[in-house]
Parts: structure tokens; sequence; C-alpha cells
């Protein structure tokens, strides 16, 4: 098949991969503009354009997916099927009836649950132990389209949302060959999601990295997996931020926030609503990302000492 590809992350370059692989031809490959990263501001391509780039396939980089000039564009491709893989940008009803069979979008959670922008943030961050890739329609609401396949997976306890993204993205891009197949045979199923089991999750924000020592240690590990490595987990500490890595349920008991253990050979312990978790990795403000033992080697964290206020 003649297929647009729209994608932007390094989820979306397996897909785009197993596509060009699997001999179906890429008239054109969407993707975000560059971005400037680092301290220099130094003009970054996305994941997406790299690989297309070394596939020798066209790019294109639409400021503005809905405007005139790009959804025009879009038509003029004349491709049979547009598939989509963390795009981000919501297409228009005019975007989504570019190609006679329509958008077809893999979806990095087991649908209806987890609709919106960063699903497996939000799934490691709720404590799922499955997770999966959904082939969808897309239509004109968020995640909200005609589910074509499933397959689900098992969350490995050590997994964040880095380490899981990227297994999930071998299965999207398998899922998606599999969904391709048939919706060329004319075999793809359209099942209906219900809105009863659908759940949405917002776009995450830097806020959403900053913990609160009353919750459980289950809890505060889980937020630190699903936000790793953006934007990552803080809390105060006289009056700064300092960034936590690495968070691990243990034994111990105190205020919320309390620090039990601040010493090299045990590690840097502090205590939360229902026990304590140990900090694997630190970043004190103005200062390196370093083990916890060899921050406590250099300086002293007083016990009793709180987190969090």
């Amino acid at each position: 098949m003649n297929i647009v590809f729209m994608g932007t992350p390094s989820f979306a370059v397996p897909v785009l991969e197993a596509l060009h692989a699997a001999g179906h031809r890429i008239v054109a490959v969407v993707t975000q503009p560059d971005k400037r990263n680092g301290r220099k501001g130094t003009m970054t391509p996305p994941p997406v354009k790299q690989a297309a780039q070394a596939l020798q396939l066209p790019v294109y980089q639409f400021e503005k997916i809905k405007s005139e000039q790009s959804a025009q564009a879009l038509e003029d491709f004349a491709a049979d099927v547009i598939v989509t893989a963390a795009y981000g940008q919501i297409l228009s009803r005019r975007n989504l009836q570019a190609a006679p069979l329509g958008v077809i979008n893999a979806h990095a959670s087991l649908l209806p649950k987890y609709r919106g922008s960063a699903p497996v943030n939000w799934c490691l961050i709720h404590g799922e132990t499955h997770t999966g890739v959904t082939t969808m329609h897309s239509d004109v609401g968020i995640d909200d389209g005609d589910m074509i396949l499933q397959q689900a997976i098992a969350i490995d306890p050590q997994d964040n949302a880095q380490t899981l993204l990227e297994r999930l993205s071998h299965v999207a891009a398998d899922l998606m060959c599999q969904t391709l197949t048939q919706i060329e045979a004319g075999t793809a199923p359209r099942i209906p999601q219900d809105p009863a089991q659908a759940t949405y999750q917002p776009m995450l924000q830097k806020q959403d990295g900053q913990l609160d020592f009353t919750h459980s240690m289950q809890a505060l590990c889980n937020r630190e997996r699903g936000l790793t490595p953006w934007p990552g987990v803080f809390t105060s500490f006289a009056g700064e931020n300092w960034k936590f890595f690495a968070l691990s349920p243990c034994q111990g008991h105190g205020a919320p926030g309390e620090v039990l253990c601040a010493d090299p050979k045990t590690g840097l312990v502090i205590a939360c609503g229902d026990g304590a978790v140990q900090v694997g990795e630190l970043q004190a403000p103005g200062k390196k990302r370093m083990s916890a033992d060899a921050f406590l080697r250099g300086k002293t964290i007083p016990l009793g000492a709180r987190f969090g206020l």
C-alpha cells in the first residue's frame, strides 16, 4: 500500500522501519519541526526525521497540520492510508479524510483505558501490571475511534517509562504490520470502544514530578518510574528543589519526609505514608547527578531533617 507515515519520537521509529521493511511504499513521512535542545539551544531533528532520512524517505515538517497548506499537502500525497504513531498534533476532520482507508493509529495502551498523550507514564504511576498497544481508526475525538487489534504485555517491576516505551514500540511495529495486512485483505475488525470503561489522562507537566511523602512508598516509587526520564521527580529541601532517582520501598517509620538514614554505607532513607523509600541517586541544586552513597560521602544530611516542606 501507499502510506503517509506520521510520527515524531523514538516510539514511532520501529513502526516506520517495520512498514518500510514490509515493502509498503511510504510516499511521505510527516513529523514535528526540529526543536532547540540543551543549554546551547542546538536545533535537533526528531527521531522519526533521522530514521526517515536514513531510509531515504521524503520528510515534511508542518508547523500546523490543520492549516490549509498542510491539509492540501496531505491530500496531494495520494496515499491509500495514513499511519500515525505519537505524531504530536491533533488531526482535523479534513486530515482524517485525506486517504481513502483513513488514519490508522498505534496507541500505547489497552484502549479504552489511558487515552491521551502519555499513556505509558500514567499506567506506571497508577501501578498497572499490564499494558499494551492498540491499533485503531482515528476519529475527531481523542483516542476514541474503533479498535482493530490489541496486544498486551506484562510490565516488569523494574520498568520505567523509557524502558517500557521502548518495548512497546516494537510491539506497535509488529501490530501495525498485522493491522495493515488485514486492512488490505478486507478482514480487519472494527471494535467500538466502551465509553463506560474509558479513562483519559492529561499531558505531563513538570509539576507532576513533585513528591508528596504522605503517599505510600509504592505510590512514590511508581511516580518516579512513570516520570523517568521526563520530567523526573523532585522535592523541596532547605528552600530548594532536589531531584531524586531510582526510588525503592524499604522499612522505616517516621513523619512524612523525615530523614531516617543518611549514611554512605546504608544510603538515604526517607519516611513516607506507610513506611519509607530509599533514594538510589540524587541531584542537589547546582550539582551533578550522583549516587546517594557518593553524595553522602561528601555532604551531611542530618537525621530528622524533613524533605517536602
